[in-house]
């Protein structure tokens, strides 16, 4: 009788837990700047009727790696291209599914309190003074972005020395919130999410490469509602979400 409970408990785990994998919502991979806009766009899906997606979010670097390094996930959003080039390369992305989502502008954000008014004729000599708190610039994007804007305006040399180093954007922008940096380079759409920063000063779109956010199905992912989930955020609807926490078409 014990053999014959053993067999039947087997014979029912074998159709309950796939039942109960596909119950669970796509775990999404998402980079810092994207916090509020794809919670909205997770719980917007929820709405629809569908399981909820799990999003986890860090520096696109920190993610990236984590993929590299066989974390179980079903979509990656980088914000930037170089992340999901690196994916790429290592064959992890499902093929046909990598697409530019939003785009974002790189700005300088002071405390709310502030009334600096940055020009690009003064940006560098500010923000030479220091402290600058920015995503690092060796790795994250927001950081790297930073770096090449002030070097085509000639002041990364004068910046540099001045530089607080954070895990990513948010941590940068929190930095600035509690007045721990007077300044800080973060995106647009981070200074739009926090009342207690305000833009002091916008970067050129030319002073360095489009900012851009790919998405990709990873091709590990096993999870039927990835694809779908990928879709709805590219859709008119889904792209209507992150517009309305201020990020451009890309």
């Amino acid at each position: 009788m014990r053999r014959l409970i053993a067999l039947a408990a087997l014979f029912l785990a074998a159709f309950v837990l796939p039942a109960a994998a596909q119950d669970r919502g796509p775990l999404v991979l998402a980079a810092a700047s994207l916090q509020e806009s794809m919670n909205a766009a997770a719980d917007e899906w929820a709405r629809a009727g569908h399981a909820r997606p799990t999003v986890s979010f860090a520096a696109s670097s920190a993610l990236a790696r984590q993929v590299l390094a066989g974390a179980a996930a079903d979509l990656f959003v980088s914000a930037d291209e170089e992340w999901m080039d690196a994916l790429a390369a290592k064959g992890l992305l499902a093929k046909g599914t990598r697409a530019d989502l939003v785009g974002n502008r790189l700005v300088v954000v002071e405390p709310a309190r502030g009334r600096t008014r940055l020009t690009v004729g003064s940006l560098g000599t500010m923000l030479a003074r220091g402290p600058v708190a920015m995503a690092d610039p060796a790795a994250v994007p927001a950081g790297k972005y930073g770096q090449v804007a002030l070097e085509r305006l000639g002041a990364w040399a004068a910046v540099a020395p001045h530089v607080v180093r954070a895990e990513n954007v948010r941590a940068a922008l929190a930095l600035v919130e509690r007045g721990v940096a007077p300044f800080g380079i973060v995106y647009a759409t981070d200074a739009h999410a926090s009342a207690k920063v305000r833009v002091a000063g916008v970067f050129p779109a030319s002073s360095h490469p489009p900012i851009r956010y790919p998405v990709a199905r990873l091709a590990a992912s096993l999870n039927p509602a990835a694809e779908s989930f990928r879709r709805f955020l590219l859709s008119a609807r889904g792209r209507a979400i992150f517009a309305r926490f201020g990020f451009t078409r890309p």
